[in-house]
């Protein structure tokens, strides 16, 4: 046998050897199957307000999908919102008419580029922007990665729905950044930092700072810096975290809108105006031009926390503004987290005023001027109001809704005729690392979520079923295990009661089951109270556990910056025991 020969079959053999392996290693690991997954949204605010043919409903994106930019080329609109940790990146969306959107996944979809394998929940990747540059018709969304050394970086691309290019790093600090490019094609960022040489005069002093951006070779030029906004509006008043710029050109003139009061309930958009882009930078004498700070707390139908927005030209050349609010649920918790709203923008006189944007904010709106049909869930268009979702996981191509955390999906998730089938990780929900759980995001405050689970655990490490997940330490597990020769359906609560202290587990029910086929699980929640459910008979559901809670799947609680994400999980390494 020739050498070559030999050395191809030894190369077959190690092959061979390690596919062996492996297989043996997912049967050990004892894989469960979900099939049958509905989500269904109940929220009362919809009911009482039907749409007519003319309106749709905002937030137009439900859920966690905070800190919206948009941009426009033709009659395409594209808008990317905040992932953190969640994975892929950057969800982007498309549309022709701000009403109707299409989700095109995420614009970090490379885990060898972009890898928060190590990061926070709400860490990652956050705040990030997107223009169109005609003068080289291109595409860049520009953000601040929390992971792998990137820090603020830009991506390219002459199409947002064929992908996007390899990420660029830029040469400065800070966050929030925004990219501009003015009528002679010279590009200039725009974006939060702290004050120079780390001089705060309070705590959340901030300024707005400008680069000059060479367009040619992709990189911000040196020593073209420069402070345009010191602490924000009216300095004398200390004005906290000035944050979220955005660059416009209008009739000549330069607008710098941005963020300030933190992302709470003192959250508001401002807006300056200058003759360049790098200043001085004059506030608006009518500011704040967006913000629902100044309402009773028990309004009804509540909208708080609006701010961090962008403008784009819509339909019939009128102005429109998304942004980012929540809806709080009767004990005023967040677990919807920050959603993507939108207002129409009244910019007749010299300064954009977000309309209605200084009163208590509507549930819904009138479609643009030339906006036939709202085809929101239908056609393949994201759905909002009250919605029903169904998988069966047995499409070619996973839905975009569906994400990992820290990790792609595609590392521990196969799907087939039969359904879906997690292959568990080593990895504890707990642990800040990549979890073997495919997440789904909460878009009401009232909802129920159930699905089909089949699955036998071969001892008390494995554990498989429903996660209901603000962050890492704090969680609900409700799912099946094993106690010596009993398999058992156990409701676990985590959660860290201070930020140095260890996340305290408690086993809030457990209930025996005779497994003789699959089960249901089920979670529904309506508003802060929650409850989780077990069914052998796919009719009659046990509860286990009671009532409990909602409080720490809310960010006012738990604290960061994401909503609620609802996840089918699966492990090897369980602490759960009944």
């Amino acid at each position: 046998m020739k050498k070559t020969q030999l050395q191809q079959l030894l190369l077959m053999l190690v092959l061979f050897s390690f596919m062996g392996a492996n297989s043996q290693s997912k049967s050990k690991n004892n894989a469960p199957l979900f099939s049958n997954f509905t989500y269904q949204g109940d929220d009362q605010v919809y009911k009482d307000n039907p749409l007519k043919s003319d309106e749709f409903y905002t937030p137009i994106l439900q859920g966690c999908y905070p800190d919206p930019a948009i941009t426009r080329k033709g009659d395409d609109y594209y808008m990317v919102c905040s992932s953190f940790a969640m994975f892929p990146g950057v969800p982007v969306f498309h549309s022709k008419d701000l009403v109707n959107w299409t989700d095109l996944g995420g614009v970090l979809n490379d885990v060898t580029q972009f890898n928060p394998h190590d990061t926070g929940i709400s860490a990652g990747v956050y705040a990030p922007g997107i223009t169109y540059n005609p003068h080289n018709d291109t595409f860049y969304m520009i953000v601040t990665a929390f992971s792998g050394g990137l820090n603020n970086i830009i991506v390219k691309t002459k199409d947002p729905k064929k992908g996007w290019g390899n990420p660029i790093k830029l040469g400065f600090g800070g966050i929030d950044p925004c990219i501009f490019f003015d009528d002679d094609g010279k590009g200039y960022i725009v974006h939060n930092d702290a004050p120079d040489n780390g001089k705060e005069r309070y705590n959340g002093h901030r300024v707005i700072k400008v680069w000059e951006y060479d367009v040619e070779n992709d990189k911000v030029i040196p020593g073209t810096d420069k402070i345009i906004v010191d602490g924000g509006v009216d300095p004398a008043k200390n004005p906290i975290w000035i944050e979220a710029p955005h660059l416009y050109k209008k009739d000549g003139k330069y607008f710098l809108m941005c963020a300030e009061g933190g992302t709470g309930g003192n959250h508001t958009e401002v807006i300056f105006k200058s003759d360049s882009p790098k200043g001085p930078f004059i506030p608006a004498p009518s500011n704040p031009i967006l913000t629902q700070r100044f309402f009773p707390r028990d309004r009804a139908n509540k909208v708080d926390w609006a701010g961090h927005a962008d403008l784009v030209k819509g339909p019939g050349d009128k102005y429109y503004g998304v942004f980012l609010a929540v809806r709080p649920n009767e004990k005023n918790r967040v677990n919807t987290g920050r959603e993507t709203f939108i207002l129409p923008v009244d910019w007749s006189g010299e300064f954009p005023v977000f309309e209605n944007g200084l009163i208590p904010l509507e549930p819904k709106l009138k479609m643009p001027k030339g906006v036939s049909e709202n085809k929101t869930g239908k056609e393949g268009f994201f759905p909002n109001g009250n919605f029903t979702f169904n998988d069966n996981f047995t499409a070619t191509k996973l839905d975009y809704r569906w994400i990992g955390l820290r990790g792609p999906r595609e590392k521990f998730i196969t799907t087939s005729k039969k359904g879906l089938t997690i292959n568990p990780f080593d990895t504890n929900i707990k642990e800040v690392k990549p979890t073997s759980t495919l997440f789904y995001r909460q878009q009401h405050n009232s909802f129920s979520l159930t699905t089909t689970i089949d699955y036998k655990p071969k001892s008390d490490k494995d554990l498989a079923g429903v996660v209901a997940l603000q962050n890492e330490a704090s969680n609900y597990v409700f799912g099946i295990t094993m106690k010596d020769k009993d398999y058992y359906v156990v409701l676990q609560k985590n959660q860290k009661t201070r930020r140095d202290a260890e996340v305290n587990s408690t086993i809030v029910g457990s209930a025996k089951i005779d497994i003789k086929k699959p089960i249901q699980l089920q979670i529904k929640a309506k508003g802060d109270e929650y409850n989780f459910s077990y069914s052998l008979d796919r009719v009659n559901f046990v509860n286990v556990g009671g009532p409990v809670s909602g409080d720490i799947l809310s960010t006012d609680v738990a604290g960061g910056f994401t909503g609620c994400l609802l996840g089918l999980y699966a492990t090897s390494n369980n602490d759960a025991h009944p």
